[in-house]
């Protein structure tokens, strides 16, 4: 295995990294984006909060078997470096994509179209559950240490900037392309056939990608492999990537997936204006990541999630009592983005503080399987729980069920010590 240290070499692996984890986001977003549009193909009977709750129970399928991606694809970064899971993990999304999109609806194949429906997500579900820890820990290692923060930031402007361009899809073939009846038909299959091009363009930039320094020197020095029972070492560590997680993912999930639904089906906005809210709120989110994690270089990762933690735990209640108000456009997109903001504390660090946590031998799975399991658990549930309490008529419940998830955040967050003072991203060199 080789590699390169210079600046430009260092910005370009950077770069592939992020634009394979873009094309993975991109593939995983679709799904929510388009639901509204192909749950009836797949599931015809009932209203549409039974075909949003049917197909809600589908993509909280897909998050089932994160944990095993994060376990597989983490062992294999782990082992055979992280370059190989990268690839691996976009080629899985690939197929998924391509499966949906040439799927035949409910109509033609009866209980087959959703069946397939459910395979599709768990290829995509493993493979998302491998990229997380290992573009993380790519992007953190291929940083330089006086930027982690900044340049690892990037993991979430991609997997917004995935969420992004699915709406921004969505828009194009809404008010420019296809008709309300054409989407609902056969339209909503374009963003599927485009994903699955998208990963194989992909697949090309990651086969060039070099691989990190901190992998090629733990192999080259120690040769030490990771694996379950050595993860179970780090229990301090283990608790701390799933509390924070916690909070987290349940909150990022809430205001970035299932908000699309609720300012549909609760707030009364049309199909349409909720895509512009939507993808006005999810750019500002976007843009804001690497400003806060440039600010974490300076003050430290740890404020940076004490102020998620205070901001989701008391605010969300009140945001979420506002936005089920009817109301213009204008003040809809005020307090999503103000909970956009809110949210950002965590997601424009949460990869480097947990990279951080682990030695290089370890931490791909140190970091990707207890995120998959607490992501699986709480982030993949969040849609299927706030709308089923929706259908047992009592659709309030729901928000204090993410403050109470991010209370645990703050808690942690609080309790643990300076991240970026404790790094063990380098701890390698004095292992040796």
């Amino acid at each position: 295995m080789t590699y390169q240290t210079s600046q430009s070499n260092r910005l370009l692996n950077i770069f592939s990294g992020s634009v394979g984890n873009l094309v993975e986001y991109f593939d995983w977003a679709i799904y929510a984006a388009f639901a509204l549009y192909f749950a009836p193909a797949f599931f015809p009977d009932g209203d549409q909060t039974s075909q949003l709750l049917n197909n809600a129970a589908i993509f909280a399928v897909g998050f089932i078997f994160r944990p095993l991606g994060g376990w597989f694809l983490g062992g294999l970064a782990d082992r055979k470096g992280r370059k190989s899971a990268l690839l691996l993990s976009v080629s899985l999304m690939c197929l998924g994509s391509l499966i949906i999109a040439c799927t035949p609806g409910y109509a033609a194949i009866g209980m087959w179209a959703p069946a397939l429906l459910v395979l599709a997500r768990i290829l995509q579900g493993f493979s998302i559950g491998g990229e997380y820890g290992s573009s993380a820990t790519y992007l953190s290692e291929m940083a330089g240490s006086e930027r982690r923060g900044y340049y690892s930031s990037y993991q979430y402007v991609t997997i917004v900037l995935g969420q992004l361009l699915a709406l921004l899809l969505l828009m194009i073939l809404q008010k420019l392309v296809l008709s309300n009846e054409e989407l609902h038909q056969w339209g909503w299959r374009i963003p599927f056939v485009i994903g699955g091009l998208l990963a194989i363009f992909a697949m090309g930039l990651r086969s060039n990608m070099d691989e990190t320094k901190a992998f090629v020197d733990q192999h080259t020095f120690l040769n030490r492999k990771g694996n379950l029972r050595e993860l179970l070492n780090y229990p301090k560590e283990l608790f701390t990537v799933v509390a924070l997680t916690a909070g987290g993912t349940v909150s990022y999930y809430t205001f970035t997936v299932y908000m699309q639904k609720f300012l549909v089906n609760t707030t009364g906005f049309n199909k349409e204006d909720t895509t512009v809210i939507c993808a006005i709120a999810l750019l500002v989110f976007m843009l804001i990541q690497p400003i806060y994690g440039l600010i974490s270089d300076f003050v430290g990762r740890r404020l940076m999630l004490i102020v998620f933690g205070i901001g989701a735990t008391f605010f969300t209640v009140p945001i979420f009592l506002q936005l089920s108000q009817p109301q213009s456009m204008s003040s809809a997109l005020a307090w999503y983005i103000l909970a956009l903001l809110i949210i950002s504390g965590y997601s424009s660090v949460n990869a480097i503080v947990k990279a951080e946590l682990f030695p290089v031998h370890i931490r791909v799975l140190g970091v990707g399987l207890p995120y998959a399991l607490t992501v699986a658990l709480f982030g993949g549930t969040a849609e299927y729980l706030a709308l089923s309490m929706k259908s047992f008529g009592h659709p309030e419940w729901f928000p204090y069920y993410v403050s109470g998830c991010a209370a645990l955040s703050l808690m942690v967050s609080l309790a643990m010590k300076e991240p970026k003072e404790h790094s063990k991203i380098d701890l390698v060199r004095y292992e040796r």
